[in-house]
């Protein structure tokens, strides 16, 4: 059957229905990260007031029903008539696309907000949306339905006259998202971030479903400085004051701060007008470029690195660095897909210029400083060395032996990866149950004795001489780091199956540590999972049920009657169950339950932040984040 293709076949969306039809062009998706997005859009309106010097104060509120609230004290969007439309500014902003401040070079210098496409999509994917503007003593409103205002915008009271400001409730449309829940604290996590980057500003958060009211309130004066001091609070410090590099060249203002810790993590971070870049740029690439010369030229100099010795490399000068390139454009390009790499030249010789020249300047200044860092790069030279050497011996065995895969590894016939899965069993008993239980054609088992290496604690050539990780990377087939190929990998489900109790969780959060450290890709493209075995098994007249919940165990006695008949086990590990009852409960792919991993790049310095804080030396942290979070805690195994 042919469709006629010509002229009225092309569709022309009216205004807002484009992004009806298409949501995730302007908000990346429809699920939880883009029912967030709504509040960021919002919220970046505001700081490009904040940015512009004229807003001090934005609250963020979660009220009852779910709706949210975003109030800021800036100038509040113009309310008279804009003569090219028609009609008042404020209902231009909120009903067309591409229609702003951000156009045009006028209205804000540098600004956040990508497309200048905020305030109209939200309107678009909201049922209702209410806007109150504050300004010479009188309130401005207007409201919309589906992105369609109900009434032209009018004056419904009077305020003091130096109240200024805008205030936007918004309820998320439920046809087009996934879920309307908004979580706390992955709001928590973004508004805390950008607080960091727009030194000055506070931000309040406020959740009004919970009694008494969750509150926070973000206030830095010190910016990034503080930004690099709270991302450190789990890690010792190798020395205490944290570098700070300010200054602008070619209309790029360039902020960076940095300071060395004792773990063997690069954690640097790069934003363009306090938008996160998860995959860097050309301003990322100058920060590295000025720390690798500088350094580098320090330590000869000094005769720290002789003549004889190899140049420091980037690697070795980042290790246990935690870092924060902010920038502040007026035209940012972003390359890739997914607009997450800076692109301008101009960003990556202004911030190689302003950190050579101020970086050098503080070493001259801090000669001791100086020299714990010089000797933090070396001994991971010498390790980086090591690592390598232990690296070479491994590719040159498997090249003789032909890829040879570990000898506990019970690997699956099919060699197609898309129909493969390997599970990472604790234990030989689960492992021997697992290995007897598994469909042969497409699961493979690996049996890990005992905890693996914690990484956080441990450098490059430690971890390639460690037995069980060495067996992970053999088997996954990526390689790790620079070798790291993820169009090698020979299984799309890796599952980490570990026994439901504390022990297993602590073995879960090793694999995972290790996986996010040196395999990152692997759990961003979602190939990591949790495995979920049952917690209970339930017998009644010869018939057999699971629960992987006490909630579940509940609606099962319930269902069949709570009497003396019901024969319940607790599960303590996978051992206890024969190889029929794991492939039922926990292997089989009609049946099991599987949780996917995943990682967000907006909230990855918060990622960074747990694991260190989990895995790292430090207990006070460690002791402060449990106490902190064990009223969220679910299936905690006393």
């Amino acid at each position: 059957m042919s469709t006629e293709y010509g002229a009225d076949q092309i569709q022309i969306l009216e205004g807002l229905e484009a992004v009806r039809k298409r949501p995730g062009m302007y908000i990346g998706s429809t699920s939880s990260r883009g029912l967030h997005h709504l509040v960021y859009e919002i919220v970046d309106n505001a700081v490009d007031e904040a940015l512009a010097g004229y807003c001090d104060k934005i609250e963020v509120t979660i009220n009852e029903d779910n709706s949210i609230t975003v109030e800021d004290d800036g100038r509040g969007i113009p309310v008279d008539i804009n003569h090219k439309a028609g009609k008042s500014a404020l209902e231009v902003v909120y009903t067309v696309l591409h229609a702003g401040g951000k156009f045009g070079g006028g209205g804000y210098k540098v600004s956040g907000g990508l497309h200048g496409v905020g305030a109209s999509v939200v309107n678009a994917l909201s049922t209702t949306l209410c806007v109150e503007v504050y300004k010479e003593g009188k309130i401005y409103f207007q409201s919309y339905h589906i992105g369609k205002p109900d009434e032209d915008v009018k004056v419904i009271g009077t305020c003091e006259e130096d109240k200024h400001g805008t205030k936007v409730t918004f309820h998320p449309d439920p046809d087009i998202f996934e879920e309307t829940v908004y979580d706390y604290d992955t709001l928590k996590q973004r508004l805390r971030e950008t607080a960091f980057l727009t030194k000055g500003l506070r931000i309040i958060l406020k959740d009004l479903r919970e009694d008494p009211v969750r509150e926070h309130d973000f206030h830095y004066a010190g910016g990034i400085k503080e930004f690099v001091t709270y991302l450190n609070k789990s890690k010792e410090s190798l020395y205490p004051e944290v570098i700070y590099c300010e200054g602008t060249k070619d209309n790029v203002y360039v902020e960076v701060a940095m300071q060395h810790n004792d773990s063997y993590n690069d954690a640097s971070y790069s934003f363009v007008n306090n938008i996160i870049t998860p995959e860097g740029g050309t301003h990322l690439t100058g920060f590295r470029n000025a720390l690798t010369k500088t350094f580098n030229a320090y330590a000869r100099d000094n005769k720290i690195l002789k003549d004889s010795d190899a140049q420091l490399s980037g690697d070795d000068i980042r290790e246990g660095l935690t870092a924060i390139i902010s920038i502040k454009i007026e035209e940012p390009q972003f390359e890739g897909q997914t607009k997450q790499k800076l692109g301008n030249s101009e960003a990556r010789g202004a911030v190689d210029s302003i950190v050579s020249e101020q970086l050098t300047y503080f070493l001259e200044q801090n000669p001791a400083i100086a020299k714990t860092i010089c000797e933090k790069s070396l001994l991971a030279q010498r390790a980086r060395e090591a690592a390598r050497k232990a690296r070479d011996l491994t590719r040159r065995k498997t090249a003789l032996e032909g890829m040879s895969l570990p000898g506990k590894l019970a690997d699956c016939s099919d060699k197609d990866p898309k129909n493969c899965e390997i599970y990472i069993v604790e234990g030989d008993s689960a492992g021997g149950s697992a290995k007897t239980a598994r469909s042969r054609s497409t699961q493979a088992i690996l049996p890990l004795r005992g905890k693996i290496l914690n990484v956080e604690k441990a450098r490059l050539d430690k971890i390639y001489g460690n037995a069980e990780i060495k067996a992970m990377i053999t088997a996954f087939g990526t390689g790790i780091h620079e070798d790291f190929d993820i169009s090698k990998l020979r299984y799309h489900k890796i599952i980490i199956m570990t026994d439901a109790d504390v022990d297993g969780a602590h073995i879960s959060t090793l694999l995972l540590t290790f996986l996010y450290r040196f395999m990152p890709d692997l759990i961003k493209e979602g190939y990591v999972y949790l495995a979920q075995p049952p917690l209970y098994k339930i017998e009644k007249n010869k018939k057999v049920w699971y629960a992987y919940s006490d909630e579940q165990l509940n609606n099962i006695l319930t269902e069949i009657g709570r009497d003396g008949n019901n024969k319940i086990q607790r599960y303590k590990g996978l051992g206890e169950m024969d190889a029929e009852q794991l492939w039922e409960t926990t292997m089989d792919p009609e049946r099991r339950i599987l949780k996917r991993v995943i990682m967000d790049d907006e909230t990855s310095s918060e990622i960074d932040l747990t694991f260190t804080t989990l895995m790292g030396d430090k207990v006070e942290p460690r002791r402060e984040f449990i106490e902190a979070n064990a009223k969220y805690v679910k299936n905690l195994d006393v």
